[in-house]
């Protein structure tokens, strides 16, 4: 893994400015401008970094698939001088594309495979940040049933796509792709129901590939020697995957309860049923990961290995055991 460079820290600074300049625009063009200067940030720290051999595959397949998506808001300007229904629908399916929602998530897999955790940690979380806001701010009903349909084909997708995964990374980016069907639902009731729900993913994702990270775990056989490490690792690491699912009483189960009260409210059951049905089924594959670290160990490998730093299993094992901080969360959002 490369040294963290002054470059790195520049192109991470000029990327939370395009997100910023996104979400402070006035206009759409101005919006556009702060999706580009994301992008052109963001190239770079994928370009930079060597850990594989994929890394310069990844970084070139991420710009096409953004290009396309900018060139599609650019191509919906000139439709608006005829329809304004035509326009909005255009600019909605480049920001799915942008943000890799179903059926939009062909290329968000392997992008993920190919690039290193902290990356995967970006690009799961602060390069969504622009396209849902935009999501959020431009909605009509003709765009409605759109993120409604992205919303169930996200669900539907990353449930049964991560099923058949023995690749850690690939299994977390179908994880995001779920997680995002819901977000999308969020966005169709208000903002600060997606942003809970957001900052809730960021957190609870983060803690799960930052363990990953620290011992590189990529593969389903890696976890075979990942419980000889220290039993709090363990505990950490399975209290993370079953935050990220969504099971009570972790930090993740409260962001999905405010949404399905929603839900309940609205009397949308059949959209509900779906996300639930596609939640239980991230949760078998978390908790083949969580089983595999517990159980799968080779005996006759030494014991003194690697030491845990301690300070990130207790930091994870805070944020994912401590639900009852959460309600706070709403004095500053609402």
């Amino acid at each position: 893994m490369s040294a963290l460079q002054p470059s790195h820290i520049l192109f991470f600074f000029t990327l939370l400015m395009g997100t910023i300049t996104t979400f402070s625009a006035s206009s759409w063009f101005t919006a556009w401008i702060g999706l580009e200067l994301n992008l052109l940030s963001f190239i770079p720290l994928l370009a930079t970094s060597k850990s594989n051999q994929y890394t310069s595959e990844s970084s070139l397949k991420y710009f096409l698939i953004q290009a396309l998506g900018s060139a599609l808001i650019l191509a919906s300007a000139p439709l608006s001088l005829q329809t304004q229904t035509m326009t909005m629908i255009v600019i909605t399916l480049a920001l799915l594309l942008k943000m890799g929602a179903a059926p939009f998530h062909f290329w968000f897999p392997p992008i993920v495979q190919g690039i290193t955790w902290p990356q995967c940690i970006m690009i799961s979380t602060i390069q969504k940040i622009a396209p849902m806001l935009l999501l959020s701010m431009s909605q009509t009903n003709t765009t409605s049933h759109i993120l409604m349909i992205a919303s169930l084909s996200s669900a539907v997708v990353g449930a049964i796509g991560g099923l058949n995964q023995t690749l850690t990374r690939k299994i977390l980016a179908y994880s995001s792709i779920n997680h995002m069907a819901w977000m999308l639902a969020a966005i169709m009731f208000n903002e600060q129901m997606w942003t809970i729900y957001f900052l809730t993913y960021t957190v609870v994702s983060s803690s799960v590939m930052l363990i990953l990270h620290s011992y590189q775990i990529f593969h389903f056989n890696q976890l075979s020697s990942f419980n000889m490490y220290s039993k709090s690792l363990t505990l950490a690491l399975f209290l993370a995957l079953l935050s990220l699912g969504g099971l009570p009483p972790l930090t993740g189960f409260f962001p999905k309860w405010l949404i399905i009260q929603q839900f309940v409210l609205s009397e949308s059951i059949v959209w509900l049923s779906v996300l639930l049905v596609s939640a239980l089924l991230t949760l078998f594959f978390y908790l083949r990961i969580a089983i595999s670290s517990m159980v799968f160990g080779a005996p006759k490998m030494k014991m003194s290995m690697i030491s845990s730093p301690s300070s990130i299993l207790l930091s994870v094992t805070l944020i994912n055991f401590s639900p009852i901080l959460y309600p706070f969360l709403g004095l500053f959002l609402y």
